[in-house]
């Protein structure tokens, strides 16, 4: 497989393997809703929030979509969008690595670029993700009219790439069926089975297969003249044969499966009944703006929550409804590492999907935050109305930390006993340690599905001697909160034997070797 070089390429593939692990320090004050939530809002550089993503969430987001910057030469306001092609390339290779660790088997990632980049970025891809395993590139109508100003041609869509993680086992969602894709369907002879639409009742003799549904044998066979409900004789038209042979052909006229038009005259047909369609419509990849919004939709949208300060490049949420409608289904994790406005959280949000946004800059803050606060009240814009959506749910907001480890690969001194006990509850249980703190720190974090988590860190008990308290003694055992069922305690050290460990239902872990970030 060809693959891409650009200048300084060999750095950039080893870039997220330099990326140190930090934390995750949630901010109460900037989180909303309901304190159960698993809806996460990280505020910090993507590379290295998706580094510290890695330990709670590798292999288990199952619909990623991105719309990083498009590298215009324009400067963007939010965004410095301004990069060269091989400063563009070094800055997206090592996010999509971390990108693809954190998809699930049966997940798929979804990138929205434009012409300037789409070939590269398709390449960077097949490299990443595998070239097999490319689904389609989808064209969206991103304006309605040519632009006036345009020195050549005016650009008016843009490409979102498609790759699965692995294409043998992702299966797309189908589209639900709208009035207009049921439109086609009608009941001109008023047959009592219900409506119905027609196909071809011939097959190409040069291998083409239209209408081929009944036909199992050869071509000689679907060669023969019939005689309409009107009396007229015919035979398959120049160049083809009937999709059926004679006697199948008889079966779909007493079952009433084939029409000859109004006059009873024209060639047949054959009826296909609403009732027995699929639930749903396989999606193209041509979406117009009538059925997914465009650029001025999205803007309208944004405005709602910032009317001071527009940002530049928001997707409306009809786009994403159907990006996530394919790759997502109820309580699935969606990712986005470039969330910008917040379109993808909110459209997450009322879909009922759990989600991940990460966004560096201040509108994290300005932007995303109070949309999604407006989205848990139920605000009715976008898509709100078409999913019934009527409020509710949580998120928590994030920022990086200290990094987990120093250079030595021991605890970073800086990581103090509850952004460690954060972390180590955050790995075990997926769930934040928000609301879990008691008024006196204690090396029982919690229980959670009847597992109870201790961590022996930092002087916890008391003893800020050299290894004081972090090592786990009988004594330190009996002096530890009681809890009657399987525990897990993290600690520097264990004296406890093997057989008295698996007798008391313990699993010890080691400081700093267990600690998921390395």
């Amino acid at each position: 497989m060809p693959i891409l070089h650009w200048l300084n390429d060999e750095e950039a593939r080893k870039t997220s393997t330099h990326v140190p692990y930090r934390l995750l320090e949630a901010d109460s004050t900037l989180s909303h809703g309901e304190p159960t939530s698993e809806n996460m809002l990280i505020q910090g550089d993507n590379l290295e929030a998706l580094k510290a993503l890695l330990p709670y969430y590798a292999g288990q987001v199952k619909c990623i979509y991105i719309d990083p910057p498009y590298n215009t030469r324009s400067a963007f306001e939010h965004y410095d969008d301004n990069l060269e092609n091989s400063l563009w390339l070094s800055t997206m290779y090592p996010r999509l690595e971390m990108l693809r660790d954190l998809l699930a088997d049966d997940g798929s990632i979804w990138v929205s670029i434009d012409d300037n980049e789409s070939h590269y970025l398709k390449l960077l891809m097949d490299e990443v993700f595998g070239r097999e395993n490319f689904v389609s590139n989808v064209i969206w109508q991103k304006k309605s009219s040519p632009q006036a100003n345009a020195i050549w041609l005016s650009d008016n869509h843009d490409h979102i790439l498609v790759f699965a993680k692995n294409k043998g086992v992702w299966r797309p969602n189908l589209l639900p069926r709208t009035e207009q894709t049921n439109s086609r369907f009608s009941n001109p002879d008023n047959d009592p089975r219900g409506t119905w639409a027609s196909s071809d009742f011939t097959i190409s003799l040069t291998g083409g297969q239209r209408g081929a549904q009944y036909a199992k044998t050869g071509v000689s066979e679907n060669i023969y003249e019939l005689t309409t409900p009107s009396g007229r004789k015919l035979l398959p038209p120049k160049g083809r044969c009937w999709g059926a042979r004679y006697e199948k052909y008889l079966e779909l006229i007493k079952d009433n499966r084939l029409y000859f038009g109004e006059n009873g005259s024209n060639v047949p047909r054959v009826k296909k009944f609403l009732n027995e369609v699929q639930d749903g419509v396989v999606a193209t990849t041509l979406w117009l703006r009538d059925e997914v919004g465009d650029n001025q939709d999205s803007k309208r949208e944004v405005k709602v929550f910032n009317d001071e300060e527009i940002f530049a490049t928001p997707k409306p949420e009809a786009l994403l409804k159907r990006v996530l409608t394919i790759g997502s289904n109820s309580q699935d994790i969606v990712l986005d590492s470039f969330l910008g406005s917040g379109t993808t959280a909110a459209v997450a949000h009322k879909m009922g999907r759990r989600y991940i946004g990460i966004e560096m800059g201040d509108h994290a803050v300005t932007h995303c935050v109070p949309r999604l606060k407006k989205v848990i009240e139920g605000e009715q814009g976008g898509i709100s109305k078409e999913v019934n959506w009527q409020g509710g749910g949580g998120f928590h907001f994030y920022r990086l930390g200290e990094t987990v480890f120093d250079e030595a690969g021991k605890i970073n001194p800086k990581v103090k006993f509850p952004a460690l006990a954060a972390h180590v509850w955050f790995t075990e249980t997926k769930t934040p340690l928000i609301g879990k703190k008691k008024k006196s720190a204690s090396p029982l974090l919690g229980v959670h599905n009847e597992i109870a988590y201790y961590l022996l860190y930092n002087g916890i008990l008391g003893d800020t001697t050299k290894d004081g308290g972090n090592v786990l003694t009988m004594k330190i055992l009996r002096d530890l909160p009681a809890h009657e069922g399987e525990r897990i305690i993290y600690g520097e050290q264990c004296t406890l034997s093997p057989d008295t460990l698996k007798r008391k239902r313990i699993t010890f872990k080691h400081i700093p070797y267990d600690i998921k970030a390395r």
